[in-house]
């Protein structure tokens, strides 16, 4: 069995709304050193399939988990 993390997050150049929401709010509440703030997700969970748990999460991403036009992702493999 694998634990497996993604980290899926909007490409370079793609506005994130979000981001600049938590930047300004940050920046609101005193810490005006915050800047360029990007948000993005954590999926984990256990895979107990069969075949390279490495290729199935990138099959995953590819067709479930990221939007690939405008974000990327990063697997982590336990």
């Amino acid at each position: 069995m694998a634990r497996i993390k993604v980290h899926v997050f909007l490409k370079p150049g793609v506005l994130d709304v979000q981001g600049k929401a938590v930047e300004g709010a940050l920046q609101g509440l005193g810490w005006s050193g915050v800047s360029d703030a990007r948000v993005g997700k954590l999926i984990e969970f256990d895979f107990d399939g069969e075949g390279d748990p490495a290729a199935e999460a990138k099959t995953m991403c590819e067709q479930l988990l990221a939007n690939t036009v405008i974000e990327s992702y990063r697997i982590e493999i336990a």
